[in-house]
């Protein structure tokens, strides 16, 4: 049980915590760490920064947003922030992001760490009404930025995105504004951090000279209104019949587990979607050293 209130942490998570010193410090480090590796030890192309720079300066206030990205190595998140022009810096604005609890939580200096750096503890195989998430759904209550690796783990090679986790598309449908969702896609960082360097290990430090490019779509649209009509009128389809003991959602008169499986699968088809056509752009921009 104390171990487990360690991990959780939430106090250092806070933005009052100390006056906010020991996370603006944080930021402050891993963004200028971000920086060398990404804008001046790498050659990095950014593709369309203006919408994502748009949307996490300037969006409506009150609006959330969720970014969504594949995953290619352990440093994508703070490394794809490290682009020129980006406020990688600025803790007041800086992303929340999901972390796996057993890789980032392993002790109390690490939960610490990376609670000041405004991650939230996920557990993999938890499903998507464990606990934390509700802590992700309070943040965007609040009108945040959440970042997400909805493939779930590294992958380093260039097939196709894997299906992705239901976690964000869950987030997408409770939240009670509906959030923007940009997609981004980006190659190049399983160079500079390879899962099997040296004797089958990562590097001890990220690797320079590489080509990375990260490639920052348009917000997709979701009409959830029609879209959980569709799934209420869908739930009858066998593989979506209820697993487990997940809550009615209250939203759009309510929706049984059937119909949120169906939901969460629909709306995490499409993000995988939009990302495989980015993907294959991103892996021939890379293939040409661009």
């Amino acid at each position: 049980m104390r171990e487990k209130m360690v991990r959780k942490m939430e106090w250092a998570a806070r933005a009052n915590h100390l006056g906010g010193l020991p996370r603006r410090l944080l930021f402050g480090t891993v963004g200028a760490f971000a920086k060398l590796f990404t804008s001046f030890l790498n050659s990095t192309h950014i593709h369309n920064p203006e919408t994502l720079i748009q949307l996490v300066k300037h969006r409506p206030i009150g609006k959330p947003l969720i970014t969504v990205t594949n995953h290619m190595s352990t440093l994508d998140d703070p490394f794809m922030w490290g682009f020129k022009g980006f406020p990688s810096m600025d803790a007041n604005i800086g992303r929340w992001v999901l972390a796996a609890e057993d890789i980032c939580f392993k002790s109390t200096l690490m939960s610490y760490f990376f609670r000041l750096g405004k991650c939230i503890p996920i557990t993999r195989g938890g499903g998507i009404y464990q606990e934390h998430m509700n802590e992700a759904l309070d943040r965007l209550i609040e009108g945040e930025w959440l970042h997400t690796f909805p493939e779930g783990k590294v992958c380093q090679d260039y097939g196709p995105i894997r299906r992705l986790k239901w976690g964000a598309a869950s987030l997408i449908v409770r939240a009670p504004v509906t959030p923007i969702v940009l997609p981004i896609v980006h190659c190049g960082f399983e160079k500079v951090m390879p899962e099997k360097y040296f004797f089958g290990r990562r590097p001890l430090i990220p690797l320079c000279n590489k080509d990375i490019n990260i490639i920052v779509g348009e917000p997709i649209e979701f009409d959830l209104t029609e879209l959980t009509q569709r799934a209420k009128s869908s739930r009858t389809d066998p593989s979506l019949q209820p697993r487990g003991n997940w809550p009615t959602l209250s939203q759009f008169n309510g929706l049984d587990e059937a119909a949120q499986r169906w939901l969460y699968a629909n709306i995490s088809d499409r993000i995988r979607s939009v990302m495989e056509k980015f993907l294959v752009m991103g892996a021939a921009l890379t293939n040409m050293g661009r």
